[in-house]
Order: structure tokens, then sequence, then C-alpha cells
């Protein structure tokens, strides 16, 4: 007898505000999301493993321009795409993880192949890159990741000196109040994510991100640090978190959730609250997650403005939201 199976993806928070975003993009937003959680969802009533399923919701999203991931990532100080990705697979907490990738088309499968293909964890820049040729990936050139949004973030990034963070702390002095944009994104937190339990109890997570706009080269977030942005056990949870990922790393937040619901026996609601609107938000830690318990149940925490996600819970049922109030 098999059990139920539900999926969950989202693909980034932070300061999303409805009046900065035309009904024309917010609809193309939503029929991606929507797309996406479908991908891995068909995957899942075909009886497929959870990590085949939120390997195929996050690859719709990084194929989109629109979010940060894949073919929509920010540029780097030097003007260049550096991506990272992780996945964990519940059953035996195996994991795989990239940084700092230049040339792979979509960094999520990679992540997974170095799961299952290899004797580590986790590669970063030339070796993962190497490693992805002899799999099979395609050299993609940088050309291909550009596009003219993105570079204009990234020289209003420059001339204000400053990160695309909201915090204060990674702004210079001297930075002026940054410009509007046509996209509400600037100050979102670029992530792709899903997590999803299959018709084996299995649960898995999987987490793709271009980094922040005008990071420093070879900087590298909380996405593809398994127990920071990314995190599956069997029997108890699967994360993918979203949000300024120095703290994620320094709060070890999807270990943190799970370390709770493990030990102290808390439910998926309390403990994903408990960081994220406690601990997290104490520090200025702004962003939020998604995460599935080992019976199915979802939940998406955030402490900013807003997360775009979308689920089909363990009933069949969708949905896609933007903003924190729905």
């Amino acid at each position: 007898m098999t059990q139920p199976f539900a999926i969950a993806i989202h693909g980034g928070a932070g300061t999303i505000l409805r009046e900065q975003m035309s009904d024309a993009l917010r609809m193309e937003i939503l029929a991606t999301l929507e797309q996406a959680v479908r991908a891995g969802h068909q995957l899942l009533v075909e009886g497929a493993d959870a990590l085949d399923a939120v390997v195929a919701a996050v690859t719709v999203l990084e194929d989109s321009p629109l979010f940060n991931a894949g073919k929509g990532s920010v540029l780097t100080h030097n003007e260049m795409v550096e991506m990272d990705a992780s996945v964990m697979h519940g059953a035996a907490r195996e994991a795989g993880a990239i940084a700092g990738v230049r040339h792979i088309r979509n960094p999520i499968q990679l992540a997974r192949d170095v799961l299952r293909h290899s004797d580590h964890v986790f590669l970063i820049g030339d070796g993962a890159e190497q490693f992805a040729f002899q799999q099979g990936h395609v050299y993609t050139e940088q050309d291909y990741f550009f596009t003219e949004r993105r570079y204009e973030q990234l020289q209003n990034m420059k001339q204000q000196d400053r990160f695309a963070l909201s915090e204060a702390s990674y702004q210079s002095e001297s930075a002026e109040q940054e410009p509007p944009s046509e996209y509400p994104d600037d100050k979102k937190f670029g992530t792709v994510g899903a997590v999803a339990l299959d018709q084996q109890g299995n649960l898995a997570a999987a987490t793709s991100t271009g980094g922040i706009t005008n990071k420093r080269f070879g900087r590298v977030g909380d996405s593809p640090v398994i127990g920071a942005g990314t995190i599956a056990e069997n029997g108890n949870v699967a994360i993918s978190c979203t949000g300024m990922g120095e703290y994620f790393i320094r709060y070890a937040v999807a270990g943190d959730i799970a370390a709770r619901m493990r030990y102290l026996k808390e439910d998926v609601h309390t403990a994903c609250e408990t960081v994220v609107q406690g601990e997290l938000k104490s520090v200025g830690g702004e962003g939020g997650l998604i995460a599935i318990d080992a019976q199915g149940e979802l939940h998406f925490a955030m402490n900013s403005s807003g997360m775009y996600r979308a689920e089909i819970d363990r009933h069949g049922q969708f949905s896609v939201k933007i903003y924190a109030d729905e």
C-alpha cells in the first residue's frame, strides 16, 4: 500500500510588494510556478523517487529567466554568473552539492549527479565543472545566462556600492536609495527550491541559486550547504530555504528545525515558525523556507513580505501564492 505524497516549491523570499508588480509579470510568475510544481508532482504520481521529483521541479525554475537560479541568475561584481545548488535524499541522508559553477545550464541536476555518481558530497568551481563534463553535462557559455535585467540590477548595485540585500549592514554609508525597478525582485533573495514526499515514504529537498547581485566572486551562500539551506531526513522533515544566506549558514536554519522536530518532537509548523519568526528574525535574518514532514504535511514560513511558492498537497489540492498575507 502506497502512502500519501506531496510536493512544494519556492522561487525566493524577500521584499515583494503588490504595488511594484505588474499584472502581466505576476501572471507569468504564477504560471511558471505552477508548471514547476506540476512537473514534480507528475513524477510522484507515477511512483518516482522524491529526489527526481524535486530536481524536475527546480529544473523548470532554473530554465526560466524570472527566478534567480540557472538562466535567471544574478551577476557577480565581475559581471559573471556563479551558481550554487544542493540536493538531499532522506533515506540514507545522502547529499550532493556544488558551488561556484559558471557553465552548467542546470546546477540542480549536477548536484544530483554528485550524490549519485561520486564519492563526495560537495564539489566547487573548476572541479565541479570537470566532474559535470565527465557526467555528460554540456558546456554552456555565459551568454546563455546573461539578461539585460540582471545587468541593469548589477549596475545599480555598483553605483550604490552595495549588494542586493535589504539589510543595512550590507550597504555603504554613501549609498543612496535604490531607484525603482520595473521588476519587484531587486530585494528578493534569489533562491529556488523544492521539497517532496514520495509514495515510498522518502523525503527529498533541492535548492538552487545564483546568489546575490554584486557579490564578490567566490562567495557561497546557504543554498549548497547541507544543514543550512537544505536538509532531508526520512521519518522527520525535508526543508529548502531562501533568504540572507550568511544568516542561514550561521544559524544552521534547516538543521536547527530538523533537530527541534527530532529531539523536541515539535510539529513542522511549530519548529519552522519558532526558528524563522524567532531566532532568525531577532538577528535580522530575513527570508523563508518550505518544509514537508513524514506525513506529507506542508508548511511555508517567512519573515519577509512575500515568497513565491506553490504546492500540491497530499490530497491533490494545488495552490500558488506570492505574498505573506495570502
